[in-house]
């Protein structure tokens, strides 16, 4: 595998292929990371960086995943708001000498393992329907009016698309990232989906018949 070297943001979250992340980049050597990469090819790694653990400390192995600048706002005092796509994962080999303020890091790509596309299909099926049961039942209990947000029609990136958007730590995130079989990656967001779908649907039942209470006809009238 060939092995390359890339400036790297490690942080405290996952990104996923082909989501997207708003990020506030406020420290000098991020600033200048930034302006080096949008001068360039507008990309940049990010890493997971668990609480606790220094930056350089991140062991060879761990899995990240490249993020392209789709979006910059620039603020008076240096700082940033910008908005970075999920690209390609990496692997790390390991932190590069530079004479950069920023981390530059060697890595190597990180690929699925073969998997037949034809079984994956039934899955991501039965998976995007749970998800959108899902997001309506919590739409209809935060009474959010938002359309459902659209996930990947690849079976092997829709994992990541629902990932992204629901409620999972960083540590599961990670591991998620980590997997290289698409089949897994579904039936783990399907476990996920399956074991909350009820829950919310009867949760958003009893928010509905409450908001009713009291707008009804009144019986005698």
């Amino acid at each position: 595998m060939s092995v390359r070297e890339i400036p790297l943001f490690p942080l405290p979250l996952v990104l996923f292929p082909g989501t997207p992340l708003p990020l506030h980049v406020f420290e000098p050597r991020y600033q200048r990371m930034l302006a080096d990469c949008l001068a360039a090819d507008r990309t940049f790694g990010i890493i997971y960086r668990p609480e606790g653990v220094p930056e350089r400390a991140l062991p060879a192995g761990t899995v990240g995943c490249m993020a392209r600048v789709t979006s910059v706002d620039s603020l008076p005092d240096g700082r940033s708001n910008i908005l970075v796509s999920g690209d390609e994962r990496f692997r790390l080999v390991g932190f590069a000498d530079s004479p950069h303020p920023y981390h530059m890091a060697r890595v190597e790509p990180y690929e699925d393992e073969r998997e037949s596309t034809g079984p994956l299909v039934p899955v991501a099926a039965r998976v995007r329907g749970l998800f959108e049961r899902v997001a309506r039942a919590a739409r209809v209990i935060t009474e959010e009016s938002a359309d459902i947000p659209p996930v990947s029609e690849n079976p092997s990136l829709l994992s990541f698309a629902i990932a992204s958007v629901v409620d999972l730590d960083a540590d599961a995130r990670q591991q998620l990232l980590a997997s290289r079989s698409p089949m897994a990656r579904l039936r783990t967001i399907e476990a996920l989906l399956d074991g909350a779908v009820a829950t919310l649907e009867e949760r958003a039942a009893v928010h509905q018949r409450a908001r009713g209470n009291g707008h009804g006809p009144v019986e005698g009238a």
